[in-house]
């Protein structure tokens, strides 16, 4: 008798607007390189008026969740648990479904800025400097708590994100000091900045790189270079992107949904890479 074929497993990527993501590009790779041919990955836009009962309506058949904006904390309320990471900065971007039906948040975010730094041999800083305040911030400063031994100045444009950055540090255990967005041509000195601001935000940045920067972490992928990457790199600092961090946190999600370990990193990001490229 043959060999009875595997049942379709099936995971996505949710969020609002969703058609840009790269997520099923590298997903997909790694079910390719992992020989999971009965696996699907797919975007589907959701808002959080839609979340409820997109997730009610799911079948045995699922395996977790990549989720994007707006979603991240809006998914909380509907699953059985979290991980403390994910708990930390009160943001889930992977749903996990156990066999035994439960819902499973966690934040892949965080430790996967960890490795993209590791990735380009930043271990540990002993200050470090955020450009932005918003919800990636948040994560740039759980990621930061790991690194950087020392004061993390957040450069914000409003004195609630300000406290917001504050609270988050306090809660997260960081030295957080705020400084006015102004005056951000100053985090540029830092040994490491993070960029976690959207496109063009940090384009009048770029004039003001020093002469011998350090590292900067620009979390966006598109359009990439940003001016301010494009001018560090010219400057000779090292620049790791937003492709890393989705690479990375892309293969922790991988190595959750399937159990298989470890994820191929290479594979995933030849796919970002080509995907980037095709647009």
């Amino acid at each position: 008798m043959p060999a009875r074929a595997p049942e379709t497993r099936r995971a996505a990527v949710l969020g609002s607007p969703i058609a840009h993501s790269l997520s099923p590009a590298l997903h997909r790779a790694a079910y390719a390189e992992l020989g999971l041919t009965h696996w699907t990955y797919d975007r589907f836009d959701v808002d959080e008026a839609a979340l409820p009962g997109f997730l009610e309506r799911l079948g045995p058949e699922w395996a977790g969740l990549s989720l994007t904006m707006p979603l991240k904390r809006a998914v909380i309320p509907l699953l059985d648990e979290i991980s403390d990471t994910a708990a930390s900065v009160e943001a889930v971007n992977t749903v996990v479904f156990t066999e035994d039906g439960r819902r499973t948040g966690d934040n892949t975010d965080i430790p996967g800025m960890v490795a993209a730094l590791r990735e380009h041999g930043i271990e540990q800083v002993d200050s470090a400097a955020i450009l932005g305040a918003g919800a990636t911030a948040s994560s740039a400063l759980a990621a930061l708590a790991r690194v950087c031994t020392g004061e993390i100045v957040a450069y914000v444009r409003s004195g609630a994100r300000a406290g917001e950055m504050r609270r988050w540090g306090e809660r997260l255990g960081v030295e957080v000091r705020t400084a006015d967005w102004s005056d951000a041509a100053e985090a540029l000195r830092a040994p490491l900045v993070v960029a976690t601001t959207p496109a063009g935000a940090t384009d009048a940045l770029a004039a003001a790189v020093p002469e011998r920067p350090a590292t900067l972490f620009d979390v966006l992928y598109d359009p990439w270079p940003t001016e301010l990457a494009a001018r560090w790199s010219l400057a000779g600092g090292a620049v790791v992107g937003g492709l890393d961090l989705l690479v990375h946190q892309a293969v922790l999600q991988v190595e959750q949904m399937t159990g298989r370990a470890p994820a191929p990193l290479a594979a995933m990001r030849r796919a970002g890479e080509k995907a980037l490229a095709e647009r």
